[in-house]
């Protein structure tokens, strides 16, 4: 599996960006990028995020227990006969007249 740092650096070379380019593009400091690619683990998650969209890198989370617990979940099945029932409750004559009028 790739490193974080190697998959930054080896997407800025192969976009023929220079780490301060990289960094300008991204509207961050040129450092930022230089500790990305050293394996710095104190970078914020918004500043991360700016290098990565500028390199059209995408993150996708996953957890083993959050796909255990979707995989748990029954998932809502309408039929006709519940459907009537997400309407608006009919007003009867007694709480219409008890209405203010204008």
């Amino acid at each position: 599996m790739t490193s974080l740092p190697q998959l930054v650096k080896s997407h800025r070379k192969k976009a023929a960006l220079t780490q301060a380019h990289l960094a300008t593009l991204a509207g961050v400091g040129k450092t930022v990028v230089w500790d990305i690619e050293n394996g710095k683990e104190s970078v914020q998650w918004d500043t991360l995020q700016k290098i990565l969209r500028v390199l059209n890198i995408s993150v996708e989370w996953r957890s083993p227990l959050l796909d255990r617990i979707a995989s748990l979940e029954p998932t809502p099945v309408f039929s006709p006969d519940t459907s009537s029932s997400l309407s608006k409750p009919p007003v009867s004559e007694n709480s219409a007249a008890n209405s203010p009028t204008e």
